[in-house]
């Protein structure tokens, strides 16, 4: 794994660090995607519910499968 961040760096121009910074911006906190979930149902007049957040929760978990990831 070290061997991969280096070189992804230096493909960047820029430390293991800087992009490990870069990197865990980009990625939302478990209570961030709620947060955005909730404020996106808002805007579309749907009750974010139990079962509303379980549906995206499935629908993510599809697209991460068909894309090859597992990351939550």
């Amino acid at each position: 794994m070290r061997d991969r961040l280096r070189v992804l760096a230096e493909e960047r121009g820029t430390t293991i660090t800087q992009l490990l910074e870069e990197l865990a911006s980009r990625e939302l906190t478990r209570a961030e995607r709620e947060e955005r979930a909730a404020e996106a149902a808002r805007e579309l007049g749907i009750e974010y519910s139990e079962q509303v957040r379980q549906a995206g929760q499935d629908a993510w978990a599809q697209i991460r499968a068909h894309q090859g990831g597992a990351a939550a």
